[in-house]
């Protein structure tokens, strides 16, 4: 009898040794005489317990972790190819753990569960339902459908997707059109972007195919950020089995359109999250942000008409497509509908993925899910949405996690990172860092972005030092309002966030002396 053993190969699993976990059980079972059938799927988003170890059983999937490399002989000796409860790691069943249990996972159903590159494997759970339906439909259904869920996009400008995939399927069918996957994933705390393309590349392929045939185009590139070698070489390969099966190609599902997709790594520049700054660099110039109009949707790549998604965008299409826009409708609240891929980083006790339905209070997700922090102290601030949002104190935490709401109050949710702090940050330094990371990170195009960064950075600086403090915290009151009016793009338009969200919010820390930096 074989036993199914599943230990994950993604790149947080492999940081923490499961590729040495995964040699052990190998060769114990063949000291042992034992026929295992070794599985190397995605991590679940359970980050605290990776590496995560799972035993296939009558029962269900046993699972035990964290596994550290010198845990296995003894977890082997305790029982674990019979999925025995005999060890203080063993969790019982996997799907039935409240932290999985609590969720409404549409998009990241698979993760975890299948062997990512495994195509069998991914029709097996669901995978090309919704390809197989789009093929069938004109491109105009496609995109209706698309508009009934409510999609919108996920990397942080949060556009309407169905009206940007409306704009470029009215554009001349004669032209050449693209379809172009934003996975440049640079914001701090996120990782949702990369667990699609290790955990299940498949989906994301699929979603980009399902876009091609609702816009026109026949060419897609997938953008990589430059450190996600593992993500490039997964999408290769699943890219590559997707042709042999017919779903990628000159004849997609059969139906006689033609679709093929390529993957670039990126030019290891934040900016390059930027939309305009992206199709800059994938067509080999350097990454500077483009003036708007014309949009991409008319004028994006090579100056064609392009499909400029993020890669939660587009991977939340095979369900809609699959089970129909208004199921995907059904959750959320608002006009922020669908489901947000929460990834829960920095100071915290259980980090990780966690899929909910917009309207969860950011509360919730530190106490329910994160279970406070990892030091054991109070939480001071909370920065959702990446390094250009606002810092939100403890007030702020029981605003439901929705685009309107959160703008309100100067917040953003952007790509869905959320990074916590505890009491022992020195905010001040980290409305310094704002400004620095600007200064560092500009394209360098427009002058509010590139000289108001290093301004900022100066100010800041001075009222720390105790420099006429009460001018200089006007002065940057004044800069912060112009780089937000008139900064070309996103990157200095954004920048002044955290920083107002520091004097507004904890101006006994902008205004302390900076702390010594220990040794």
């Amino acid at each position: 009898m074989t036993t199914t053993i599943y230990v994950p190969c993604d790149t947080t699993a492999l940081s923490l040794g499961a590729d040495r976990v995964a040699k052990q059980l190998q060769n114990l079972a063949e000291l042992q005489g034992l026929d295992i059938h070794l599985v190397r799927n995605g991590s679940r988003g359970l980050f605290w317990l990776e590496p995560l170890v799972e035993v296939q059983t009558p029962y269900g999937r046993v699972a035990y972790g964290p596994v550290a490399p010198h845990q296995v002989e003894e977890l082997v000796v305790a029982g674990l190819f019979e999925g025995s409860s005999e060890h203080p790691l063993y969790l019982g069943d996997i799907e039935q753990h409240a932290y999985l249990q609590r969720q409404q996972r549409l998009t990241f159903a698979r993760i975890g569960i299948t062997d990512p590159v495994c195509i069998e494997d991914y029709i097996a759970h669901g995978g090309f339902a919704g390809l197989k339906k789009a093929a069938a439909l004109t491109p105009q259904r496609i995109v209706d459908e698309v508009k009934t869920s409510g999609l919108r996009g996920r990397g942080g400008a949060a556009f309407p997707a169905g009206i940007k995939w409306q704009t470029v399927l009215d554009e001349p069918h004669k032209q050449q059109k693209y379809v172009v996957c934003n996975a440049d994933e640079g914001d701090s705390g996120t990782f949702a972007d990369r667990l699609v393309m290790e955990c299940d590349p498949y989906m994301l392929i699929e979603g980009m195919v399902i876009a091609g045939l609702a816009v026109g185009a026949t060419l897609g590139f997938i953008y990589v950020r430059s450190e996600y070698l593992l993500s490039k070489k997964m999408l290769d390969e699943a890219i590559r089995r997707a042709e042999a099966h017919g779903y990628l190609g000159d004849n997609v599902c059969g139906n006689g359109r033609s679709f093929r997709l390529e993957v670039r790594l990126g030019a290891g520049a934040y900016i390059c999250g930027e939309e305009t700054s992206l199709l800059e660099s994938l067509e080999g110039k350097r990454g500077l942000v483009r003036s708007k109009p014309p949009l991409p949707a008319i004028k994006g790549l090579f100056g064609q008409p392009t499909v400029v998604n993020n890669v939660l965008s587009l991977s939340a299409v095979p369900y809609i497509m699959a089970h129909g826009g208004k199921a995907y409708a059904d959750y959320g609240m608002g006009r922020s509908l669908g489901t947000l891929p929460i990834q829960l980083a920095g100071n915290i006790k259980q980090g990780g993925l966690i899929e909910l339905a917009f309207g969860v209070t950011l509360r919730k997700v530190l106490e329910d899910f994160g279970d406070g922090t990892f030091t054991g102290r109070p939480i001071k601030a909370v920065q959702v949405g990446g390094p250009l949002m606002a810092y939100m104190p403890e007030e702020q935490w029981d605003t439901p996690m929705d685009y309107e709401a959160f703008a309100k109050l100067g917040a953003g949710i952007g790509h869905g990172g959320v990074v916590v702090f505890d009491d022992t940050v020195d905010m001040g330094e980290q409305a310094r860092f704002a400004m620095e990371f600007c200064a560092v990170e500009s394209c360098g195009k427009c002058t509010p972005c590139r000289i108001g960064s290093v301004r900022g950075v100066e100010v800041i600086d001075r009222i720390r030092a105790g420099e006429n403090r009460d001018s200089n915290l006007e002065l940057l009151e004044d800069l912060c309002e112009t780089m937000v009016d008139g900064s070309l793009c996103a990157m200095g338009g954004m920048t002044p966030f955290p920083v107002q969200s520091v004097m507004k919010h904890f101006p006994e820390d902008l205004m302390a002396s900076p702390r010594p930096v220990e040794a």
